[in-house]
């Protein structure tokens, strides 16, 4: 059974979200589409017709004993890759989410919302919440203004007006950062769950009393990964890729990290929190340094590093949905890719010092996979980066119709996975994807690894 996206209306102060069918692809999103999957068929052939050219080029690679060791090095890695995807695959079809308790079992929640130039968007993200399918007695809500430049505030003031006592509204004296923003919703809220969720981000009615579930189901978890898709994906071409690249990411690799136990980040635009576990690390949490500055980036990877350390579960809920605004221009895309990797790169740092202990009873096989996986990923950028350049500038044609091809091959997995979940249509935007990620934001992991100690936010700054 397909699921269904949503979407969000805005008018005359009424919000609803309405299940809708995928919007229809406009004429320069058609123009993409057919441009990347003739490029690849193009590419194929060109493999075809370079076949002796690609037998000499291996020749001279074993011969060169740069060229052995790095191809012995792919072909392990290659091995490897390929068992943890086959793995993967397994662990995905044993995932099951976790069914909604009833309304006497669900916990009280305080949800966080912290805001920063988020303008009208935060209050759509507040009436969100308020519509949830959650006992109102249960239910403390905060919003945080992070010192905002434009009229995020004014906006809060105006969701305050029209939802009343169930929402409390405050401001930072001035833009100290999300964390602390997170910090101060965190020391005032009264519920045994703290859910947090961005300000650009819509949930639906029963967003919240599915995410929290496990938690009372499974004395175990510690943190709760909410199921995240694009919001802005009607007319934008990069959501468009986006969205079919955060399927990819939520709904096939976390429902394998789940059934490992062991989701590495709870994202912040949708996530929970058993209390007692934010606050056994939460003095920690809030003075993290990264060499010898204070961390002012990848709060929900480290909250949920920290969580995974205390040796409780860290569990994905499928079926808790929150749809978020994505960059809609290269720029915008590459700074939030660029924060993501430093955070990545810090918290495998912080994750080294505890994996390989006796952290928590019972298996930590799953931790350690996933851990171990994706330091490879980072490490190995580096030795790829350099063969793609000696590549390009020896063998450019090898280069372009070999990548290309690999592309067609290894993205037909998350188009049949889309085309399944979803949209038979959309689902080929992970094709454009692919090769806009390969040709480029190839550099970012390698940049993000050599400017890991940088600071700064890098997006939601205001427009010069």
């Amino acid at each position: 059974m397909k699921s269904t996206a949503f979407n969000l209306k805005l008018q005359n102060n009424k919000f609803s979200i309405e299940d809708r069918k995928t919007s229809p692809i406009n004429f320069r999103a058609v123009i993409v589409l057919v441009s990347s999957f003739v490029i690849m068929i193009g590419a194929a052939f060109a493999v075809y017709l370079l076949q002796d050219d690609f037998s000499k080029f291996n020749f001279e690679r074993l011969n060169n004993s740069f060229g052995a060791v790095f191809f012995n090095l792919a072909a392990v890695l290659f091995v490897f890759t390929s068992l943890t995807f086959l793995y993967d695959v397994y662990l995905y079809f044993k995932y099951k989410p976790i069914e909604s308790v009833s309304d006497e079992e669900l916990p009280t929640v305080t949800v966080i919302v912290p805001a920063y130039n988020e303008g009208k968007q935060v209050w759509a993200t507040l009436k969100s919440l308020a519509k949830s399918d959650y006992p109102k007695e249960k239910l403390q809500l905060l919003s945080i203004d992070d010192g905002s430049k434009d009229d995020t505030w004014e906006w809060m003031k105006e969701a305050k007006r029209i939802l009343g006592d169930q929402v409390t509204i405050m401001q930072q004296p001035k833009n100290m950062g999300k964390r602390h923003a997170l910090y101060r919703g965190f020391n005032m809220g009264t519920g045994e769950i703290f859910v947090t969720v961005d300000s650009d981000s819509i949930v639906k009615e029963d967003t919240l009393r599915n995410l929290v579930s496990p938690l009372v189901v499974d004395e175990k978890c510690g943190a709760v990964a909410g199921n995240i898709q694009v919001l802005n994906n009607k007319k934008a071409l990069l959501p468009k890729m986006l969205n079919v690249s955060f399927v990819m990411s939520f709904e096939f690799k976390r429902s394998a990290e789940s059934s490992l136990n062991s989701v590495l980040c709870t994202p912040g635009a949708l996530a929970a929190y058993r209390s007692t576990a934010v606050f056994a690390c939460l003095p920690e949490w809030i003075d993290q340094k990264f060499m010898g500055k204070a961390s002012d980036i990848g709060e929900d990877r480290a909250l949920t590093n920290m969580i995974l350390k205390q040796g409780y579960s860290v569990l994905f809920q499928r079926n808790a949905f929150a749809y978020t605004n994505v960059p809609e221009d290269y720029k915008g895309l590459y700074k939030m890719f660029i924060r993501w990797g430093r955070s990545n790169v810090r918290e495998n740092i912080a994750m080294s010092k505890f994996v390989f202990t006796n952290f928590k009873e019972g298996n930590k096989f799953g931790s350690r996979l996933l851990f171990l996986t994706q330091s490879i990923k980072m490490i190995m950028s580096y030795p790829f980066l350099i063969f793609m350049l000696y590549f390009i500038i020896a063998h450019p044609a090898l280069f372009i119709s070999s990548t290309l091809l690999s592309i067609l091959i290894i993205s037909t997995f998350p188009v049949l996975f889309y085309a399944k979940r979803y949209d038979f249509k959309e689902a080929f935007w992970a094709y454009s994807y692919s090769i806009l990620y390969t040709f480029g934001l190839f550099w970012i992991t390698p940049y993000a690894i050599a400017t890991a100690g940088k600071s700064g936010w890098l997006t939601r700054e205001l427009a010069a």
